[in-house]
């Protein structure tokens, strides 16, 4: 069924409604909502091209009641996720990606329908609440929860024009920046230098479009939320280096850690996706020593498989 036509005229329990519970209360929500996000918001929905679409539920006769509930559902949302991924800036990759910073509540017109009841999507810089036809005003405090939240900011267009998508940049911030530190410093100390000069290069940009590719190609088997894990695998193959350099005790003995700091002089450690493997024995990774600097590498389609295993042959390439 095609948009339904906007009611020329609601019933007075229902305009009253809209008044005392909307109308009366859309300042306050506008505040709240602005005050969350740390900018300017408004909210632009019109009820009379709601209402239609009541289906003798919640909205028939309380319209007002059931648009304001959508709208608390999403401020509740947008709280508890920004104080979740605090230190992914959630609240500025919204005003971001929502750039004209105006939600509003509408039809979910893709056919079959991305949600069982409602959900959320970016169009046009506009945050929107959607609801299925027929479920207006059912598990309202759903609609813009984590997983629907994230999918639209991550299909959204991003005005930045950054490189990387929504969910590898939140999970880089949450699952890498927070800790990659003591990594580094576990690596410093089995060489024997100051933190500040060692240096890992975890190469993101080059990692995502390596891995986007991979995404696109038919039967691939890469993980299916690869961009949201890209932080953390990324992490995971500098921790497994460190696992190795204590094996070979690159700490404990003078002559493993001078020969290792010889032959990675550039105190650099990088992680990379290639396209082939220089050693024909090796399945899923590996570790080269290039002009000085050590990268852990791995193919696209081996990307996150058997990560521990990177660095095993590293007394052999010393």
């Amino acid at each position: 069924m095609g948009r339904l036509p906007p009611a020329a005229k609601l019933s007075l329990a229902v305009r009253k409604n809209v008044r005392d519970e909307y109308d009366n209360n859309k300042d306050d929500l506008e505040k709240q909502l602005s005050e969350l996000l740390g900018e300017t918001w408004t909210i632009d929905i019109t009820p009379n091209a709601i209402w239609p679409y009541h289906n003798d539920g919640y909205a028939k006769e309380s319209l007002g009641s059931c648009i304001k509930s959508y709208i608390e559902g999403a401020i509740y949302q947008f709280k508890h996720l920004t104080q979740r991924y605090e230190s992914a800036d959630l609240a500025k990759e919204i005003n971001t990606i929502c750039h004209t910073h105006v939600l509003t509540l509408d039809l979910e017109e893709t056919n079959p329908p991305r949600f069982s009841y409602g959900g959320c999507d970016v169009l046009d810089g506009r945050f929107r609440i959607l609801f299925v036809e027929g479920c207006l005003g059912t598990n309202i405090d759903y609609a813009c929860g984590e997983d629907n939240l994230f999918k639209a900011l991550n299909v959204a267009p991003d005005p930045a024009g950054r490189p990387m998508s929504f969910l590898t940049r939140l999970g880089i911030r949450t699952d890498y920046d927070p800790t990659i530190a003591e990594t580094r410093h576990s690596i410093a100390e089995l060489m024997g230098k100051p933190d500040d000069e060692v240096k890992l290069s975890p190469n993101f940009e080059e990692s995502f479009t390596k891995l986007q590719a991979e995404s696109k190609k038919k039967g691939n088997s890469l993980r299916e939320d690869w961009e949201k894990n890209l932080g953390d695998f990324t992490k995971k193959y500098f921790d497994a280096l460190v696992y190795h350099m204590k094996y070979i005790k690159v700490g404990d003995d003078d002559l493993i850690q001078e020969a290792f700091n010889e032959a990675v002089d550039k105190n650099e450690m990088a992680f990379r996706i290639v396209d082939k493997l220089s050693d024909k024995d090796s399945s899923y990774n590996e570790a080269v020593i290039e002009d000085g600097v050590l990268y852990l590498q791995c193919k696209p389609e081996t990307w996150g498989v058997n990560v521990d295993y990177v660095a095993e042959k590293l007394m052999d390439i010393l």
